[in-house]
């Protein structure tokens, strides 16, 4: 048998060039038939729009203005289309250096989205150093400006690219392995894009196209307008990551995502279904607020890990007791955690609704609502409350608001020594603890900035410390392994003598406490504007851990990168929702669903894409079965394992594998 080192044909596999021809055979389409930039936007959305081969379409009542100069744009737009132009022919002849081409057709993207950025930037400069502008014209000439930049021409161009430059170093073996480890990311990121695909319709179908002209468009500038709104509703949903302020904001949303998404996700992975994320969260925030309003107030500092422990405790408990009751009699832990949903909001309900209830004849006082009309508890004592980032991070003097970089310093420092301590005994603490000195070492150099207040709050990083403690939990632990085996096949793990009454509590309580940590967000976070237990308190978020736990495969890191997602999403459609007439921040939760619908799909890929055969079993060629060889292949598995990272009796057996990663291939022949 040939090896792997021994190859006869060293091109592309045929998939990887199908990949490549799709990649840039799009980008060059939009390139032609797209806006390839925007020279300015008015606050209404209205541009004036540049083509690749055309002049500018100006959409907006604004005609004073003095646009950047378009010609260096344009040059460096054909540049990419002839470089796409041969990326294509080179992926249609399976051509070894189509990368290459397709590298640079991405660089040039990117330089000219950077140079009429900088463009754009001199214009606001320019505006605001002239003195004989009014204030109102400044700042409407700076949101013009502002408003500019890359469309879709641009973008598909930088994507395209850089997707066939992916393909084609898929023909090394070291890049193969590489993107083979990314294979989980197909089905979320094929979802994603039939999502944004179909909700780009659904905005076409709501919205009229921009125009403040009145004038008639033709043919050609009616489409030109109608891509540019697509590209203008999506870059302003996807707009907060570009700003710090609104960063902050989307960080707040995705905070209490982050919980209920590793509830659901910590129950996907044991074999059960945890639809009870909101009652865990609910009881979860009274027993905070139970604790941080009524302790004694001497016990001083103690006050602040006492209330957390206790929304832990709380969620735990609700989420206890349909594991019990699935475990003891069989009952369904979907049935008993709706109905647990149902009670835990009539608790809510009954402790903050009312100061007396009548019971048996008598009415009792009930100390628990706060005083006034509004259905509230009284606020924390002072030393229950979570402080805010930003108090956190700031390091500036006299006032002064200057962001700490030693997290960042930190983080590279982890990230940079635990490739070099990886053999090494204890090599993952070796590097946490070498990133804690770094970090405390720079903790007081920070960048000055300027920015408005935000309830972003340390229950983010309580967030991330629930992260490291699934991850840890469920794949470096003998109880997280036989938590999986549960999962994957109770018969089998009970004949291997695990437990499966006994993992069915522990993953139901643990999944509870991750929900009920997400009430010290709102209770003790503030992030409703007050520090107590609200009746506005947003409970659906644990439903929306649903989706975040599919999307993300229910692993942490996909957790947090889907909370991410929603929270920016959710951010960006209030923005949305100020600007178009048609289209309201509702569009997110149409897109959250088609992204749930997309991935109960599979993305619509194959099993032979997302989870293909190992090589033994797909024969001399691999996944490829027009091949002579054994050739590194983009729909190729991992030698030696099945596609899933898992051993033959369905429980993972590779360390890559339980880290929730599809394992590398083995080296050698086969």
């Amino acid at each position: 048998m040939c090896g792997v080192t021994d190859l006869s044909d060293s091109r592309p596999s045929r998939t990887a060039a199908r990949v490549a021809q799709v990649a840039s055979g799009a980008a060059l389409l939009a390139l032609l038939l797209t806006p390839l930039a925007a020279l300015g936007r008015t606050f209404d959305g209205a541009p004036v729009l540049l083509h690749l081969f055309g002049g500018l379409l100006n959409l907006g009542s604004t005609t004073d203005v003095r646009l950047p100069p378009a010609g260096p744009t344009q040059l460096l737009g054909l540049t990419s289309f002839a470089l796409l132009l041969a990326t294509f022919v080179g992926a249609l002849r399976r051509q070894r250096w189509f990368w290459i081409t397709g590298l640079l057709a991405a660089l040039v993207s990117v330089a000219a989205v950077l140079l009429l950025n900088r463009a754009l930037g001199d214009e606001v400069a320019r505006v605001a150093a002239d003195t004989t502008i009014r204030r109102p014209v400044k700042i409407r000439l700076r949101s013009f400006y502002e408003g500019g930049g890359m469309n879709l021409g641009l973008f598909f161009s930088v994507l395209g690219g850089l997707i066939a430059t992916g393909a084609g170093l898929s023909a090394q073996r070291v890049w193969w392995e590489r993107l083979n480890r990314l294979r989980g990311l197909l089905v979320p990121a094929a979802a994603i894009a039939l999502a944004i695909a179909v909700g780009a319709v659904v905005v076409l179908l709501v919205q009229e196209p921009i125009n403040q002209t009145g004038a008639a468009l033709g043919t050609w500038g009616a489409w030109l307008a109608r891509t540019d709104l697509v590209y203008f509703v999506y870059s302003t949903l996807f707009a907060p990551i570009t700003s710090l302020n609104p960063f902050l904001d989307s960080l707040k949303l995705a905070t209490p995502l982050i919980f209920t998404g590793l509830s659901v996700a910590f129950a996907f992975r044991t074999g059960l279904f945890n639809i009870g994320a909101p009652g865990q969260l609910t009881m979860g925030a009274i027993a905070a607020m139970l604790v941080g309003v009524y302790a004694p107030a001497s016990l001083g500092w103690l006050l602040l890990p006492l209330s957390i422990i206790a929304a832990g405790a709380g969620g735990a408990l609700w989420g206890a007791i349909p594991g019990l009751l699935k475990a003891r009699f069989g009952s369904s832990e979907v049935i008993n955690t709706i109905m647990l949903n149902y009670i835990a909001a009539g608790i809510f309900v009954f402790l903050i609704g009312s100061n007396e209830f009548p019971f048996l004849g008598k009415t009792y006082n009930l100390p628990i609502k706060a005083e006034g009309y509004e259905a509230q508890s009284a606020e924390l004592h002072e030393a229950a409350r979570l402080p805010t980032m930003l108090d956190l991070l700031n390091v500036g003097k006299e006032g002064a608001m200057a962001l700490s970089l030693g997290w960042l310093f930190a983080l590279i420092t982890y990230f940079v020594a635990r490739p070099f301590l990886r053999r090494t005994r204890q090599g993952g603490l070796l590097a946490f603890i070498a990133a804690l000195l770094v970090g405390a070492l720079t903790w007081r150099i920070g960048v000055p900035i300027n920015i408005a207040g935000s309830q972003l709050n340390a229950s983010f990083l309580l967030a991330l410390a629930c992260v490291a403690l699934f991850g840890t939990l469920m794949w470096r632990t003998a109880t997280g392994y036989a938590l999986r085996a549960v999962g994957l096949s109770p018969k089998a793990a009970e004949y291997g003598g695990i437990s499966v009454a006994r993992g069915t509590i522990l993953a139901m309580t643990i999944a509870g406490m991750f929900a009920g940590l997400a009430g010290t967000h709102y209770v003790q976070g503030g992030a409703l504007d007050d520090y107590r237990l609200k009746q506005n308190i947003p409970v659906n978020v644990g439903f929306d851990g649903i989706a975040v736990a599919l999307m993300g495969q229910s692993t942490p890191a996909g957790v947090v990168a889907s909370s991410l997602l929603f929270g920016t999403i959710d951010t960006g459609g209030v923005d949305a929702d100020l600007k178009l007439d048609g289209v309201n921040k509702d569009i997110v939760t149409v897109l959250k669903a088609l992204i749930v619908l997309f991935i109960a799909a599979g993305g619509f890929l194959s099993r032979r894409v997302t989870d293909p055969p190992p090589p033994q079993l797909a024969g001399p060629g691999g996944s490829d079965p027009n091949a002579t060889s054994s050739l590194p292949n983009v729909a190729q598995a991992s030698r030696g394992q099945t596609g899933s990272g898992q051993g033959t009796d369905g429980i993972d057996t590779d360390p890559q594998a339980r880290e929730g990663q599809t394992p590398a291939p083995q080296q050698g022949s086969f």
